[in-house]
Order: C-alpha cells, then structure tokens, then sequence
C-alpha cells in the first residue's frame, strides 16, 4: 500500500474510531423514559398541502399541565424543510386547517371570541395580520366545512346546537328533559341522541353570510361530504334506508351544489359504503371504501371501490384482502389507498380495471394521514421509536418535513420492538410484537405484561406506543397479539370470532405467552395482563380460561353481554351478531362464563376502571366484575374517572391511570427488594 494511501486510511479508522466513541458517549447520556415525558410529547396532526405545494399547514397537540387539558394549534411547514412556523395561540385552540384555493388563506375551526360565538370557521391571511372569523352560525354546531373551488362558499356540516343554561347574566334553568323516540338512542361523547340530533349539509354564502340547507332530505345523517373539483356536485355518506337507526347500511350520494336540492343515490350495497371520499380530477367519479355485508360490519375490511355519477360501481384490486382507506386521487388520475397489512400500514396504488396493488412506501410502520398536490405527496408516519411526523413521500423513500419531537427523542433511551408469529393451539398461524426492557440480558427472563388491543378490528402496529416504552424502561417486557378478529389479516381472519367471543382470541393470547416464555424473554412465574375495551374484555376471559397471570388491569370491559343490552352503543351488532336475546339466551348465557363461573375460574387479582361518562363500553361492566371478585374475596380495585369518555381526554386521569396499572403490576410480579438483617 502506497504511503500515502496507508496515511489516509489510517486518519480515516482513526475519525471512524473518534465518531464511533463519540456516539457512543452520547449514547451513555441518554435517560430513561419516565411519565414526565407523556405531557412533553408533541402530537402533530394530518397534513393539508397548500394548492401550489410550497407549504404543508397541520395542527400540533400539547398537554397544558396548568390547565390540564389538550391545547392544539396550526403549524405550517416549508415543501424544502427550510421553514416551520406556529400560526395560532392562546388558550382556545384551532383544528381543521384547510388551504382556500386561491392558497391566499389558511382557514381553521375555533371557539375563540369573535362576533359570532361558539366554533366558527376563521381565517389566515397567508401575507400577515390577525385571524378573523369568517363564518356566523347560530344555533348549531360545525363538526367540519370545505371551500367551494371557486372559494365563493363553504360546505358546512352542522349538528343541532345546545344551549347553555349557565349562560352569563342568566339564571341558572335546569336541562330539559331528554325525550328518546330514536332505536339507536345513545352514542359516546355525543351521548343520548335527540330525535333532531342529525348531521346535516349546508351552503354558507360568503358575500351574503347566509345558510342554506343543501339537501331536501329530513333526519337522516349527512357526512364525509366532498365538492367536486368542478364545483358543481357534492357528494357524501348517509343512510336513508327507511328507518336509519335499525341498519348500519350507508351509501354514497350526490347533489347539485345548490341549496334545496334533491340527492341522488349511487350506491346499492346492502352495508357500509363511504368513508373518506376522493373525486377523480374530471369530476365524473368517486372513490370510496365499501364494507362487508350487514351482520359482519364490527369485522369488515373495507375494500376500495369506485362509482361513477350515472351509479356504475367498479372495484379496483379486488383480490386486496385488507382494510384500505382515506382514498386519494393524483391529478394524474392515478388512485391510492392506505392499507393495514400485519403490523403496519402504508400507502398504496391501485390498478383502476386490475388487481395489481403496488405498495408506496416499504419500511415498517404506520403512515395514519396523508394529502397529495401535484407531485407532492406528504404523509404522517411514526414506527416503534418515532413520534408521528410529517414526512414527504418521495420515490418510496421519506424526507422529514417537522420535528417535533426530535429534541424529546434524542434524550431518549428507547427500546426496539420486534415481529414474533406462532401458531395458536388449533394451528392458526398468529402475528404479534414484543418489546423486551431496555437492560433485558439473554439467559435472563423478566416479568412480562400481555397487553391487548382493542377493536376486536384493531391492530398492534409498528407504530411510537407510550406505554411498550415506559414498561421497558421499567423493566418489563410488553407483548401485543393480533389475535383473531384483529385486522391486517384478511376478512376471514377477523370474522372468526363471530359470535363466539372470548374462545380463539384466548387461543392466540395464550400460545404468544408461550411463544414469549419459550424466547427466553418472559418469567413464566411474573406474567401479568392487560387492556382496554375489547382488551379489558379480553382481559376478563383470559384470566377465566388460564391461571398463570399474577395479576391483571381491565379497562373499560366487560363480562355480560346481555347487561348491556340496549344499555350500550352497539345494538347493530347485538342484533346482526347475538342476536335478541330473547332468541338466543343459550349463546348471551356462554359468552357470560367470566361471571356466571367466576366461583370456579376467577382467581387472578384485578384492578378494574372506567369512565362515568362512557356510552361505548359503559363502567358497569367494570363494576359488575368489580363486586363478583370482591365476594369471592379476590384482591381487586375499582377506579372510576368521573366526567371520562370511552377514550380519556383529560390528561391528568390519562396520567393517572398510567400509575396505577403500574403499581398493581409491581404490587404482584416485581419482587419486593431483600430486607437485610439487623
């Protein structure tokens, strides 16, 4: 080897050996996670590109501690990565960021003060200057808005407005009585459903400031709507099946973009059909998703679907046996949606008259949003230690757009989480993820928390989880399991379970246990469970079938499907599933085993906890399994958040809760420190 060619190698191992040390020292500096970290967590929102692609506007959610609650705000990103800055604050708030297509304003939903009260529509001007209220509404309230091309209008969706009766200056008056004369009569968050309580499409004039209603149609629920790029028809979901509330069969429309017109059906599907709706750039279809037939509805995989406006439906990639979504067209005419395929879920082209699907971006994890514009496509992704950012998806590869978070995660010790699949005990193959704690050594197995996610048609995904962190920096192991019923697998995988609750899904937790004991990753001896709604469910039927958890926390569940009957917000599946069960007692009598032989099967100490407020899976499944463990003198706890939906939003109880899962963990399967002698 030439002389100077040994010099340069040798300054070159020497830099490598400097970069490789510095690396790692800054590796030794970094911490833990702890609690602390989920209020400093920064959660960014879909992206909007602007019409000419030059900027990306989106919302960005932090914790207020002192105020302790969720405050969100616009941000706007520069296409080059140059630039991001903040364009709303104050304590109010602002969600819904949308371009006007002039691109000259930035419009956002708000309840901030201004002339008109209640969430309006405000705008942005791009060159400067404080924002402004746009829209006036009275007496009801904006659950979404889109300009018309021309920018002349906006598309309103407004749900009938209620009236304070704490308003200032007035006396205090009590609520008025609820009156129910509806068959699906309550919902979470919205709560019991009034006989007016109907999402409903207008036309808000911006020069005259007047609403008008679109349709001509009367209580029937109007959502997803989108203008076409022509301006001159809208189309949208609902269901106007005679009586609404007895199906969950809605159907694309479509309606001249006049007020008092009369909507037009295109769709005949006997189910779903909707979702997020994309027109093609010649306004002469729509693509949407539709879902499987009525009684598989909680299981459906939508598949993609198009329509044309004279009602010709086409399916493209037919053979896709996944859940697609949020459709998107290119103005080239080229079709994509996004696809939740075992684990992860990514972006993908559609062949419009194949079967050919061509997957946009490879890597692992889960793109949850996107826009494209021209020939600018972004995304929202996040993968197992990465916070959801705004990327731009480039030729199958991302280049970030924000970061957010960066600073957070570069403190950060974080913890890989890897694929595991098995077969379950009647030979089906199943798929999950382990993330084993940060100081995990082979040879030593550690105590491990099986926790399951809810749905049932949901999935555990490549995606930045909180808790898998914070149990590895705690020294736990944490297992997910896309057990039968979950997504990602294809509909056959998902409908398994139909009306045969708490029996394979057990099948497949138990055999991930295994797999988890037989890795060398989970002590046999310290194994705990968890979850919340289906995963609380679960939690109760797994710690009915098997002993070997030492403790379990179930959230938001239930044991009794006959005691939520009409009590809770899913009648559509009790009757297309279950059942009456005046006509099937025998089956709502074998899904109940947790309780009804809770003398001979429930011994596992459980924390049991929900919200007060919750329509979806309502607290008295917790409480009914709360008072069978404490008479038969199971250790067990019952937490209840007061004023709590299905999914919490305060984050002082979100933090709460956090503790208390982990101190019932550590109370069972964390062995007490050695007491030494005196």
């Amino acid at each position: 080897m030439p002389r100077k060619t040994f010099k340069s190698f040798v300054c070159l191992a020497m830099t490598l050996l400097a970069v490789t040390a510095s690396q790692a020292a800054d590796a030794s500096k970094k911490r833990s996670i702890t609690l602390d970290d989920l209020t400093r967590i920064e959660h960014v929102g879909a992206p909007i590109i602007s019409p000419e692609g030059d900027w990306v506007v989106y919302t960005v959610s932090q914790v207020n501690n002192k105020e302790d609650k969720n405050q969100t705000h616009l941000w706007m990103a520069k296409w080059d990565g140059s630039a991001r800055i903040q364009l709303t604050f104050g304590n109010e708030g602002a969600a819904s960021p949308r371009f006007s297509p002039d691109a000259r304003y930035i419009s956002f939903l708000s309840s901030r003060p201004g002339p008109a009260k209640g969430t309006q529509v405000w705008i942005l001007d791009r060159r400067g200057g404080e924002a402004n209220q746009l829209s006036a509404v009275v007496d009801r309230d904006i659950e979404d808005y889109s300009w018309s091309p021309d920018a002349k209008r906006l598309l309103l969706t407004l749900h009938p407005g209620t009236t304070s009766n704490t308003e200032e200056g007035k006396p205090y008056a009590a609520p008025k009585p609820i009156v129910v004369d509806r068959y699906h009569f309550k919902h979470d968050v919205d709560g019991y459903l009034a006989n007016d309580a109907w999402d409903a499409l207008y036309l808000y004039d911006l020069a005259t400031k007047k609403v008008e209603k679109l349709t001509t149609a009367k209580n029937v629920e109007e959502e997803d709507a989108a203008w076409s790029p022509d301006g001159a028809w809208i189309a949208f979901v609902s269901n106007q099946n005679g009586d609404s509330d007895h199906t969950n069969n809605t159907d694309i429309f479509v309606v001249e973009a006049k007020a008092g017109s009369a909507a037009r059906k295109l769709t005949v599907w006997p189910c779903s059909n909707g979702g997020h709706l994309a027109w093609s750039p010649d306004s002469k279809s729509i693509a949407y998703t539709q879902g499987a037939k009525q009684e598989l509805y909680i299981y459906s995989q939508p598949r993609p679907a198009v329509v044309t406006l004279d009602g010709k439906v086409s399916y493209p990639a037919d053979t896709l046996d996944r859940k697609a979504s949020q459709p998107l067209f290119s103005p080239q005419g080229k079709l994509s949606y996004l696809v939740a395929d075992d684990r992860s879920q990514y972006p993908t082209e559609v062949e419009l008259t194949g079967n050919s699907v061509r997957r946009l971006l490879t890597q692992p994890g889960k793109v949850s949003a996107w826009d494209t514009v021209a020939d600018h496509t972004a995304v929202l992704y996040s993968n197992d230690t990465t916070p959801a950012e705004i990327y731009a998806l480039e030729n199958g590869s991302l280049r970030k757009l924000t970061a957010h978070n960066d600073a957070l995660v570069a403190e950060l010790d974080l913890a890989p989480t890897e694929d595991v699949e098995f077969k379950s005990k009647d030979g089906t193959a199943v798929h999950g993820l382990l993330t084993r704690p940060l100081a995990w050594k082979a040879g030593s197995p550690v105590p491990m928390i099986l926790f399951i996610h809810g749905g049932p048609n949901g999935q555990d995904e490549h995606t930045f989880d909180f808790l898998r962190q914070w149990l590895a920096a705690q020294g736990y192991a944490e297992l997910n399991i896309n057990y039968r019923g979950s997504s990602g697998r294809g509909e056959e995988y998902a409908k398994a379970i139909f009306a045969d609750w708490g029996h394979k899904e057990v099948l497949d937790l138990l055999a991930g246990v295994d797999k988890a004991v037989a890795l060398g990753v989970a002590d046999p001896a310290r194994l705990a469970i968890g979850g919340w709604s289906y995963g609380g469910i679960l939690t109760n039927y797994t710690t009915a079938t098997d002993g070997r958890f030492k403790a379990a926390v179930s959230g938001a569940g239930n044991a009794v499907p006959l005691s939520l009957y009409g009590v809770d917000e899913y009648i559509y599946q009790y009757d297309g599933e279950l059942g009456p069960p005046w006509k099937n007692a025998q089956l709502y009598h074998k899904l109940s085993y947790p309780l009804l032989e809770a003398d001979k099967r429930m011994h596992t100490p459980t924390l049991y906890m929900g919200g007060t407020s919750d329509m979806n899976v309502p607290i008295l499944g917790s409480e009914q399994m709360y008072q069978t463990l404490r008479l038969l003198g199971v250790p067990t706890e019952l937490v209840v958040y007061p004023e709590q939906f299905h999914m919490f939003t305060r984050p002082s109880y979100i933090r709460d809760r956090y503790e208390r899962w982990l101190a019932w963990w550590d109370k069972y399967i964390r062995p007490a420190p050695a007491q030494t002698a005196k």
